[in-house]
């Protein structure tokens, strides 16, 4: 595996169901089956849409999905919304028509007290890879090492569709040293369109107010860092670069500057730490890597 493939491979949720995209069903699952068929399509992970609509998806991915079980299977990550219960029995009806075709592997819990996460994973089955939604700012450690204990992992919010709904590089990089110190793997969600940070419209509109966000690829590389032990200054700084060039990838590694991060370790911090993001477009990251030469 080249360093590319380490570091990117099933790594952008396709969530064109939200904003700023709020795609309806049909046209949301028709992108998905075509990312899917794409040349890049080794970069595509689940498709994201809430439990309640999962009947929705079923009548609209059925011309799409695989014919015969167990065939290049799609999966599925559903947000478990208010009534968990109701939620998750949705979950086990739609695995069960449709086992070897589409598989809901992830579940994705809103925010809560500790207490209130636990009474909502309990009810999920085991079969189900958990993650939770959780502030980026305040003692995050005592949650974190909660869902660390159970196996379960953090989601954290890194964009929207206004400025201040992309935290600032130096909570994002205190949030990544938490979750290495309290031994807890995560995944992002929200205004990570771009490979590196800059300056963008926050939405599709023509009157789109603008600011800057946050990249993956300074995401992912500040993930691997933290992961190794680099301190919150570090962190931030991976965080602000703004340069594409700052960042390079060769055959056996991934750097950023001086700091050069080998394939084994980009792998390892793929599998454990930073799982991937959730992104309303995935033909934008796409093209902007082909475009800045990083595919």
């Amino acid at each position: 595996m080249n360093a590319p493939r380490a570091l990117l491979e099933q790594l952008v949720d396709y969530a064109g169901l939200f904003p700023p995209a709020a795609l309806g069903m049909e046209r949301a699952v028709e992108a998905y089956a075509a990312h899917r068929r794409s040349p890049e399509a080794w970069m595509l992970g689940r498709f994201v849409l809430p439990a309640v609509r999962l009947e929705e998806f079923a009548r609209a991915a059925a011309p799409h999905l695989p014919e015969s079980p167990g065939e290049n299977t799609w999966k599925i990550a559903t947000l478990v919304g208010e009534a968990p219960g109701d939620d998750v029995a949705c979950i086990r009806a739609f695995n069960g028509s449709h086992a070897g075709r589409a598989t809901i592997d992830v579940a994705e819990l809103k925010p809560g007290s500790i207490e209130t996460v636990e009474r909502s994973l309990a009810l999920l089955p085991e079969s189900l890879l958990a993650y939770v939604e959780v502030p980026i700012a305040g003692d995050l450690q005592p949650l974190l090492r909660a869902l660390a204990a159970r196996a379960t992992r953090a989601k954290i919010r890194t964009g929207g569709l206004t400025a201040e709904a992309f935290p600032e590089p130096g909570a994002l990089a205190r949030f990544l040293v938490a979750c290495r110190e309290a031994g807890c793997a995560f995944k992002a969600t929200a205004g990570l369109h771009h490979p590196v940070r800059a300056m963008h419209p926050l939405s599709y509109a023509a009157d789109s107010p603008r600011g800057f966000m946050h990249g993956f690829l300074n995401l992912l590389a500040a993930a691997a860092l933290a992961r190794g032990g680099a301190p919150v200054e570090e962190l931030e700084a991976v965080l602000r670069e703004e340069r594409p060039g700052a960042f390079v990838f060769d055959d056996d590694a991934f750097s950023w500057r001086s700091r050069r991060i080998t394939t084994a370790a980009l792998a390892e911090t793929r599998s454990g730490f930073v799982l991937g993001f959730g992104s309303c477009s995935f033909s934008e990251p796409v093209a902007e890597l082909r475009s800045l030469g990083y595919l």
